[in-house]
């Protein structure tokens, strides 16, 4: 059997399993929180651009709300992505360095993981890769005019819309014509800047979107990157940096990776393509690198340097795979491992099952228990309003549990267009995409005929709130009963009515704290 014909079995076969396995955990709150961006449309986000949420909305249309509707893309992305990368190396080296680069890219638990759950990632990884692909066509086709050139700048430019960090391919572009003598010369054609004129295109909804509204992404990139801080040198950051990537990337394939990536050092100063692929990962790597020195990043941040980087992987030890009968096992252990570590990391109950002791906080958590603690918390609330009388509406502590409850309410009464399920606790800060949707201490427009109540708290919003006078259930994840003073202060009275509590192989995953807040009045200037 051909090496493509190989690939594409493999590709396949995996697509199919992964389909199968969309819908056997939970959504994360990271796809619950997306899903709400895609039934609320608009041209960007608090934190991010609109492509995932355009991406879940339009798998949602045809499937419906459910799991397997909002996951719908990343399995096809990932088989996508796959294949891209193998024509891509095939181009580049050859079939068989193509096949170890799609096997060991499929390996890693963070890409393997991340084509089962629906984020930023997929999107991001694909455009990536498409980009880097298109790019090495137009170069090809130098001197010569190739619609490839747009086409590259577009690809970044729809990357950027789902993740900003794929703005750094413009850098990794540049940096491949600066660096080679005989491509200097494409900075006075018009390509490139048709490139560039098609990137900023894309770029027009989210700049739009931020003036707007007070710039905010501009605001949460630097908090999250604790930018808004003064630098500091911290080893410990770095390391864990370092050290997450040894773990998530499984530590075979990392070292693996590593070496051949620095074994090519000096190699990139001589051949064109393992230039070309080295810089089409370092400047990812080296920004969050840096960042890191400061406060770790996250492991997932920098997954688009190892896209090229996996591809120099494949055909550096595809050179010495023959020779040496160590490396074959070492290739074939490595593969094992990551698949392995992709397995436990999406339900680690597989170790607990076989008696083995860890800790019940982990991330497969995340995958687990939002579906049967939004039940108790929808079956508390009808037998509340049945003793009541009272319809009452919901409210969470973070956005993590209001898009989870949000999502899995079956009866979700939206109070009115573009409204949520689910509130957050109400604030003047501009915390996450929560505070530009409607929320329950506005004031809308008081109808003619209608009198404002009377009230000893005085306000300068114009208009009535409607929210003034009800009850509501605030939920909480909490280890003490303590509440914020914006739930305390806003409703005349607050009382515990239960507590839920998700458990697994005996132990407490998921605990929830339920509060009856009664009578809601506007909090006072």
């Amino acid at each position: 059997m051909s090496n493509t014909k190989a690939v594409w079995y493999f590709v396949l076969g995996l697509l199919a399993i992964r389909l199968t396995m969309l819908g056997t955990t939970d959504l994360t709150f990271d796809e619950a929180h997306y899903w709400m961006w895609s039934e609320r449309l608009a041209p960007s986000y608090f934190s991010k651009g609109p492509g995932v949420a355009f991406a879940i909305r339009a798998s949602t249309d045809i499937f419906g709300d459910s799991v397997f509707g909002v996951r719908f893309w990343s399995p096809i992305l990932g088989a996508a992505t796959s294949l891209l990368i193998f024509y891509f190396t095939r181009r580049l080296f050859n079939a068989t360095a193509g096949f170890w680069a799609v096997l060991i890219l499929n390996a890693i638990p963070i890409f393997h993981i991340g084509n089962l759950v629906m984020t930023i990632d997929p999107l991001s990884i694909f455009f990536w890769v498409a980009a880097m692909f298109t790019f090495w066509l137009a170069l090809e086709r130098s001197p010569d005019f190739s619609w490839f050139w747009p086409i590259t700048g577009l690809l970044v430019g729809l990357g950027f819309l789902c993740k900003y960090t794929n703005a750094l391919e413009l850098l990794s572009i540049v940096l491949v014509l600066a660096l080679v003598p005989r491509l200097r010369r494409e900075f006075q054609r018009p390509g490139l800047y048709l490139l560039l004129g098609a990137f900023v295109l894309c770029t027009l909804p989210p700049i739009i979107w931020n003036a707007q509204h007070a710039w905010i992404t501009l605001a949460h990139l630097r908090s999250r990157g604790s930018l808004d801080q003064s630098f500091g040198i911290r080893p410990g950051e770095l390391l864990g940096f370092l050290g997450a990537h040894f773990f998530i990337f499984s530590p075979l394939l990392f070292l693996g990776l590593a070496w051949a990536v620095l074994a090519n050092w000096r190699r990139a100063r001589q051949q064109f393509k393992t230039l070309y692929l080295f810089w089409f990962g370092l400047p990812v790597f080296g920004f969050y690198f840096l960042m890191s020195i400061n406060k770790q990043a996250a492991p997932n941040w920098d997954a688009l340097a190892f896209a090229s980087w996996g591809v120099l992987a494949a055909a550096y030890w595809q050179e010495r795979l023959n020779s040496s009968k160590a490396l074959k096992g070492f290739l074939a252990a490595s593969v094992v491992l990551g698949l392995a570590i992709s397995l436990v990391g999406l339900d680690t109950d597989i170790l607990r099952s076989l008696g083995v002791r860890i800790p019940r906080s982990d991330p497969a958590d995340r995958l687990r228990g939002w579906k049967s603690a939004t039940t108790a918390v929808e079956k508390l609330r009808a037998d509340l309003e049945s003793k009541s009388g009272e319809q009452l509406f919901l409210i969470a502590d973070q956005r993590d549990r209001a898009s989870e409850l949000s999502f899995y309410l079956r009866d979700k009464r939206l109070e009115g267009p573009g409204h949520p399920p689910v509130y957050i606790v109400e604030s003047q800060d501009l915390l996450n995409q929560f505070s530009f949707w409607p929320r329950y201490d506005e004031f809308v427009e008081a109808p003619a005929n209608v009198r404002p109540p009377d009230s000893e708290v005085y306000t300068e919003e114009s208009g009535v709130n409607p929210f003034e006078g009800r009850s509501a259930l605030y939920v909480q994840s909490s280890r003490t009963d303590d509440l914020p003073h914006n739930i305390t202060a806003a409703f005349q009275s607050t009382e515990k009515v239960a507590t839920i509590e998700v458990r697994r192989f005996g132990t407490k995953m998921r605990e929830w704290r339920i509060f009856l807040c009664r009578n809601y009045r506007t909090l006072p200037l």
